[in-house]
């Protein structure tokens, strides 16, 4: 992964990564585009992007533990999961946290897409061992699922928790050591599925590279990103009343961006009135329930994903080397 001279200075411990709240206050990178008067009813106009740590190869999937105060992501290629507090900052939390065999597997091994279950149970897509699985309260891991009609999957990117305990996640070859033309890769399709009390079905084949993956506020609607550059898009579907998908229709294309800004569509999550907050090329795009786009948050890095914290209000970012927060007006959905 790329690596970068940091150009502000940070309290850094020996681990490599950044301690608490520094007696100054968080540096900031980046800056905040307006396209629509309606960002300021999200997003005040003297927000800032606070840069909370770094030093990560690249940092994805973070989530919020209401339970407990915390804030956890992954480390895709260190192969670990991250804990972040306001009192201690980053330590680690998990390693290994998505391979666990013994060789070398490709740079991404990692976990990617974190979720926590009512029961505070963390729910993991493992690129290396290429499955979503879930944590015991004890402890323990179980694999939730692992392939699909005799078949392994590819590598669990990203999830996302239906209000009724189904997970919804994407499966890009992303984690495999040569992707797409990895000879251990068995299904020829990547795939949006559900897993629902123990059966895991295939909901669209239809995207070439599926990656992030939100639903709307009251569940009728599922979001998919496509981190395709030649076809950088959403596609938002119509959630039947079985769980099942309708028909897609695009709800956002920045193909045209894609060669002026780093990073392509990525993780999402959405606000409690369906504002969409979407990672993409030039950092987080900012979206109306109708897909007027009301503005980015950009970070100058490739940014992967976001996640709600503190109260609800306060939007966690994983962009590259960083882990980063925007204070809105806002709050997630669910909140």
């Amino acid at each position: 992964m790329r690596r970068f001279a940091l150009p502000f200075t940070l309290t850094v411990l020996a681990t490599g990564f950044v301690a608490a709240q520094p007696p100054n206050g968080y540096p900031t990178i980046g800056k905040i585009h307006r396209e629509s008067p309606a960002l300021d009813a999200l997003i005040p106009p003297n927000a800032t992007i606070e840069v909370l740590a770094s030093g990560f190869e690249w940092a994805e999937g973070p989530v919020w533990d209401k339970r407990h105060g915390f804030l956890l992501f992954s480390d895709i290629p260190n192969n670990s999961i991250m804990k972040w507090t306001r009192e201690k900052g980053v330590e680690l939390y998990m390693k290994p946290s998505g391979y666990t065999g013994v060789s070398q597997w490709g740079t991404e091994p990692g976990s990617n897409g974190l979720i926590l279950d009512p029961q505070g149970r963390l729910i993991l897509m493992e690129h290396g061992d290429r499955r979503v699985a879930r944590m015991d309260t004890n402890g323990g891991k179980n694999t939730l699922v692992d392939g699909y009609e005799g078949k392994r999957l590819n590598s669990p990117n990203d999830g996302v928790l239906k209000s009724n305990g189904d997970v919804y996640f994407t499966d890009p070859p992303y984690g495999l050591p040569n992707r797409g033309e990895d000879p251990r890769r068995e299904m020829d399709y990547c795939g949006v599925f559900r897993w629902s009390n123990g059966k895991v079905t295939l909901l669209t084949k239809e995207m070439t590279l599926p990656n992030g993956i939100a639903f709307s506020p009251d569940e009728k609607t599922l979001y998919v990103a496509q981190s395709d550059p030649a076809h950088a898009l959403w596609k938002a579907f119509p959630v039947k009343g079985d769980g099942t998908l309708g028909a897609s229709r695009v709800f956002a294309d920045v193909t045209s961006l894609v060669a002026q800004y780093p990073g392509l569509p990525d993780g999402m999550k959405v606000d409690k009135n369906g504002n969409l907050f979407a990672s993409g090329p030039g950092g987080i795009h900012i979206f109306a329930p109708d897909g007027t786009r009301l503005g980015r948050i950009e970070t100058g890095e490739a940014t992967a994903n976001v996640a709600w914290g503190d109260d609800g209000s306060t939007l966690y970012i994983t962009a590259d080397m960083y882990l980063c927060r925007v204070k809105t007006t806002t709050k997630g959905a669910g909140w």
